[in-house]
């Protein structure tokens, strides 16, 4: 039976030759891997105790803005997955369950050596919001992540407070089928990048009013939001240039292997990060040498692995543990 075309999120993947793998996403999602990569390191190192402790180019460029597109993609992925699932099994939501649980358990396991990490948050949101919204119709899935959405940035809780409605907007994403029409929205990626643009030139000139206490985070949550949409918008169209081959090449396979690479940035960077006195320094320049070093590491693997196998090592675990069975790691003939 022909899958879906696309695997915007990682659930599911599509084997790493094949014609329809949407290309775009799978560098997308290697791209919001890059940024994540130096914000874990200095946050799990306890290098910072609030973001006005940041370099000016991380905490304006990076912090907070990479994360979303994360949400977004995982919350398309798992929509995906539901929708393919329904077409093959009686019960398509005990597999969307197995998969969460699977996915906090990793993340309990993760969280002993990196608190704060996304896995756990993620199989809770995947409960407690996926799994409702995907009983809604098509309509309401969206009317859910636009006001999930709002309300995670007029909550003003910090970055996990967005992922409810990030969430549900990849879900209804995928009930849309914009991965599988993406080639078709050159143009709706233009807009996207222009209007993001310019939410996050307003959000900038409200941190200039000084507005009270209170405003602020609520101003950098919608200036992260905003920032985020735009990379994505901005990254979209230039995998529409000759710069998609070589973007393809180094962020796809790490995009496909998302869930191998998040966690093994963690056992690489914990102990190196320790052994190099980053725990509660200020060395901003070594924490950004060793997360490139891990990156250009990560590259290199993924690559490699991903011409011997069809899915990474924790990606075909997952999926294992999803199906209750012992799936093939090699592509089939």
């Amino acid at each position: 039976m022909r899958r879906d075309t696309a695997e915007a999120g990682t659930a599911e993947p599509l084997t790493p030759r094949s014609p329809d793998r949407i290309t775009a996403l799978d560098a997308l999602r290697g791209f919001a891997l890059c940024g994540i990569v130096f914000i874990n390191i200095p946050q799990t190192m306890e290098m910072y105790a609030h973001a006005g402790q940041m370099p000016f180019e991380l905490r304006f460029f990076v912090f907070g803005r990479f994360y979303p597109i994360f949400y977004l993609l995982f919350g398309l992925g798992f929509g995906i997955f539901l929708r393919s699932a329904e077409r093959r099994w009686d019960k398509p939501r005990l597999l969307l369950v197995r998969r969460f649980t699977a996915l906090a358990v990793l993340g309990g396991l993760l969280h002993l050596i990196q608190p704060g990490e996304v896995l756990l948050p993620f199989a809770v949101a995947g409960f407690l919001v996926l799994l409702p919204v995907s009983y809604l119709p098509r309509r309401g899935v969206v009317a859910a992540g636009l006001v999930l959405t709002t309300v995670g940035v007029l909550a003003g809780v910090g970055g996990f407070g967005l992922l409810p409605g990030l969430f549900a907007l990849g879900f209804a994403l995928a009930e849309l089928r914009v991965a599988q029409t993406l080639h078709r929205r050159a143009a709706q990626s233009a807009v996207l990048a222009a209007a993001a643009a310019a939410a996050a030139a307003a959000s900038v000139g409200l941190v200039a009013l000084e507005l009270p206490a209170p405003a602020q985070p609520r101003i950098g949550l919608l200036l992260s939001v905003s920032m985020a949409a735009c990379y994505v918008g901005l990254f979209l169209l230039l995998m529409r240039t000759p710069a998609a081959r070589p973007l393809d090449a180094v962020l796809g396979p790490m995009g496909r292997m998302a869930l191998t690479n998040y966690v093994t940035a963690a056992l690489l960077f914990v102990p190196i990060g320790l052994a190099m006195g980053l725990h509660g320094s200020s060395l901003w320049a070594q924490a950004a040498a060793l997360g490139a070093g891990i990156l250009l590491l990560q590259a290199v693997w993924s690559a490699l692995w991903l011409r011997a196998f069809a899915y990474g090592p924790l990606e075909w675990l997952w999926r294992c543990v999803t199906y209750g069975k012992l799936l093939p790691i090699k592509e089939r003939a």
